[in-house]
Order: structure tokens, then sequence, then C-alpha cells
């Protein structure tokens, strides 16, 4: 089975080599693949000077765009499972495992790193926990099943999830609205317990004014993901 670990970085010079090694030391099953985002710090050359895999984009796409290339480069490789982790630091790769043994048991197309199964580690600002708990409750009644960590950014997928997000990916906050598609089109999610920890270097992509337009933006997503998926499920029964 081919794993391949896709990082989205931009500006993560202080934490990528550490995200990385992390990797090789704890999961050296998995290959790694770093999308730099035309970071404009040293981001870049640490990548080279450590070989570490990586694809240097030439502009900046967001995290959307960031991670389709890498779900494009899985497909492309043949990759079987593909996991998301962010460059900064905050997940640990001990638990890629454990996923991947949750994925096979369950069978299930996505597994999500929930930090809120446990309740351990770093548990985000109260002000995100708001719009976590948000989402929580938006996705349950669009599709009636209950995603603790919904935002999460360590999410592993299988093949066919792998073939679904290259084709198609939100570019802006994807994590909520990915949810929704796959559990309208009738896949399935798991959740296993994960500790995280706070970020060791640089900012976070969502500041306090995004926030309003996070949580707009990324509802009518929810929604409209949500009813383009019973849409085609009412056309195929014609």
């Amino acid at each position: 089975m081919k794993r391949l670990v896709i990082i989205p970085a931009y500006n993560e010079e202080g934490a990528i080599l550490d995200t990385v090694t992390d990797i090789r030391n704890k999961a050296p099953e998995f290959d790694v693949i770093v999308i730099n985002d035309c970071s404009t710090d040293s981001t870049r050359k640490i990548l080279e000077d450590n070989a570490i895999a990586h694809i240097n984009l030439p502009m900046n796409l967001g995290i959307g765009g960031a991670v389709q290339t890498g779900y494009i480069y899985a497909e492309k490789h043949g990759y079987d499972v593909a996991v998301q982790m962010d460059g900064d630091g905050q997940h640990d790769a001990s638990y890629l495992n454990d996923m991947l043994a949750v994925m096979k048991q369950k069978k299930a197309d996505m597994v999500i790193g929930s930090r809120f199964i446990e309740n351990k580690g770093f548990q985000s600002s109260s002000l995100r926990r708001v719009g976590i708990n948000f989402f929580t409750g938006w996705i349950r009644k669009l599709t009636h099943q209950t995603i603790t960590d919904p935002t999460s950014g360590m999410r592993m997928v299988n093949r066919r999830i792998i073939e679904l997000f290259a084709e198609d990916y939100p570019k802006d906050y994807p994590e909520p609205e990915t949810v929704v598609t796959i559990l309208k089109n009738g896949y399935s999610i798991s959740e296993v317990p994960v500790v995280m920890k706070a970020r060791t270097s640089g900012e976070s992509s969502i500041s306090m004014r995004k926030s309003v337009y996070y949580m707009f933006k990324v509802s009518i997503a929810c929604l409209m993901a949500a009813w383009s998926a019973d849409v085609v499920k009412k056309a195929g029964k014609k």
C-alpha cells in the first residue's frame, strides 16, 4: 500500500523541517510531498537543502489549491492513501498508523484526527471553538451525521477520495465543505482521537478580520455542496 503525506506550506520556515522529520521518524512508511505555496521566506531553501520532496507553485493558490496539488500528485503517482497534515508543527505523526488502522477496520473513505473526542492537548482558542461547534451543528443538520472536528487539517483519505479531490477541491477554507461533500455523496468518515499542539511558528491563514467572512462563506459552501449532491441523486432516480 502506497502512502503519502501532503503538507501545504506557506512561509513555514520555522517549523517545516521539524514537521517532516517527525513524519520520517514516527511514520517512515509514508512518503512526504510538501506543496510550497509560493512562500516568501526561506521555506523553499530549507526543502532543497534537506532533500525534501516538494512542488514549488508559481503563484500563491491558497490552502485549497495547494492541497489539491498534493492530491493530483497522489493520483498520478498511484498512491492508495493520502493524508493531509499542516506544516506548522501542530500535528503529531505518531497518529498516522492509528488512522490507517481505523480506515482499514471500518472501511472508511476518510479518517479525521479529532481534538474533541478526548479533549486533550491544544484545543484551539475559545473564539475558534465557537466556530467549530457551529460547523459541527451545521454539518449535522445537512448530513444527519456528527463530525466533532470538522475543521481539522489532519485527515486521511483512500484512493476513491484521492481521485475525487484531484478532480475538484474547494479553494478557500475547504475542510467543512469537503466533509459535507463526502457524506452527501455516500462516502464514509470516521474520527480518531488525537492530541494536537499549538502552532510552533508562523501565522494562521484565518485572521480575526477574516473570521466573519469565513463563517459566512463556508456555511453557504456547505449548503451548496449538500444541495448539489441532492440534485444529482434525484436526477439519477428519474
